[in-house]
């Protein structure tokens, strides 16, 4: 254990020049100093706080988020982009080989061999990852990354709702109040990003491209709270940690995105000519293996933000931190910036604060009142829970 104390015994010999056992003293061999062994400890404790810590986990959380939406939006932000499986199948390859050499140089310690069992178990929360993250890059094709960011806190709506008929959770006035200002800021970006469009030359294109945005950003809105609450189901009866999520996650959508890419997608030449054009080509191919290495900390980031947390305040991270997302896509993809526009970011970063809020206030009464009802426990000692009674 970390805060279990080594205690060092030592006999004194006389300093004779001799060894003990016999032979000459050997005045090259240092002893082991007993503070290495407790700075040793020291820093195993400290890294299990940080294991441990909400705080931490939400920070890593929107680091990762924020440099995937970039990356991504500007991997299949080509106007003749339609490899979206194939895409997302090098994401996961990429995170499974990378996954394994750092099993191999010893980084990842705490990483089970696969078990055919659990991957059965653990499949149909790989299908609905596969729904979220295609979903995903259609509407982010379509949409401009502010809108993208702004649409994604419906999200948090479907997920405490669900909370509330799976796991026994609750919704607040003031939760209640930060869902209106949530609707309200993804009215205002779309009422500004069509009127925008239909001032474009290209006015019926531009609005049959963010018509199909919106209908993909529905779709990804029930499939990734469906991802979220199935997660939360399955990882408590099967006591994953963090890395065993990640490697299933990535190692069962493989075959799945393959099929899928070989089925659904153009591999002809000349589509590929397309997609990967000579002038972005190098570019195209560093991002999509740069997105397969943040996968890896996404995935890590999402799964360890859910255990110390609950799937209510992961989907809810993802909204306080539009802003910086809104504004790089602002500065990197040249979105349209209009009064509309800014409202609906600065509305949707007010919602976000007030769910916060919401939260923080439910967790303090939950405290300072006596417990008539069953809390709602965060996923890491739920799955704790079940798998000592299973």
């Amino acid at each position: 254990m970390a805060d279990k104390k080594n205690e060092d015994y030592t006999v004194r010999m006389p300093d004779t020049g001799r060894s003990p056992f016999g032979g000459e003293k050997e005045p090259f061999i240092i002893p082991t100093r007993p503070g290495r062994i407790a700075q040793h400890t020291t820093f195993a404790s400290r890294f299990a706080q940080v294991e441990n810590n909400p705080q931490a986990s939400i920070i890593a959380y929107c680091f990762a988020s924020i440099s995937m939406t970039i990356v991504n939006k500007y991997v299949v932000s080509g106007p003749d982009w339609n490899l979206n499986f194939f895409y997302l199948a090098i994401q996961s390859t990429v995170c499974i080989v990378t996954i394994q050499i750092l099993k191999q140089i010893g980084v990842i310690t705490n990483l089970a061999p696969f078990d055919a069992n659990k991957g059965r178990r653990w499949f149909p929360v790989s299908l609905l990852l596969v729904g979220m993250i295609y979903t995903s890059t259609k509407s982010l094709q379509f949409l401009s990354v502010p809108v993208y960011t702004i649409f994604k806190n419906l999200t948090t709506i479907v997920i405490a709702y669900g909370e509330v008929l799976w796991f026994g959770g609750s919704v607040t006035p003031l939760a209640l109040l930060s869902f209106g200002l949530m609707v309200l800021s993804s009215m205002i970006a779309a009422w500004a990003d069509t009127r925008h469009a239909g001032q474009t030359a290209a006015a019926a294109e531009a609005l049959a491209t963010l018509n199909a945005g919106y209908a993909w950003m529905g779709l990804n809105v029930f499939c990734t709270a469906s991802y979220v609450l199935g997660m939360r189901k399955v990882i408590k009866s099967m006591n994953f940690k963090d890395w065993d999520s990640m490697f299933y996650n990535n190692f069962l959508t493989i075959p799945v995105l393959v099929v899928c890419s070989l089925i659904a997608e153009d591999w002809s030449s000349d589509n590929l000519a397309r997609n990967f054009p000579r002038e972005t080509r190098n570019s195209l191919f560093t991002g999509m293996i740069y997105s397969g290495l943040g996968a890896i900390l996404i995935s890590y980031c999402s799964a360890w933000c859910i255990r110390v947390t609950s799937s209510t305040t992961y989907s809810m991270v993802g909204a306080l931190n539009k802003l910086p997302i809104a504004v790089a896509g602002l500065i990197f993809f040249s979105a349209p910036v209009t009064v509309g526009s800014v409202s609906a970011i600065i509305i949707g970063f007010i919602s976000g604060i007030v769910f916060t809020w919401a939260k923080v206030r439910q967790s303090e009464l939950s405290k300072n009142s006596l417990p008539t009802s069953q809390a709602t426990m965060s996923a890491s000692s739920q799955s704790n829970r079940d798998a000592a009674n299973s």
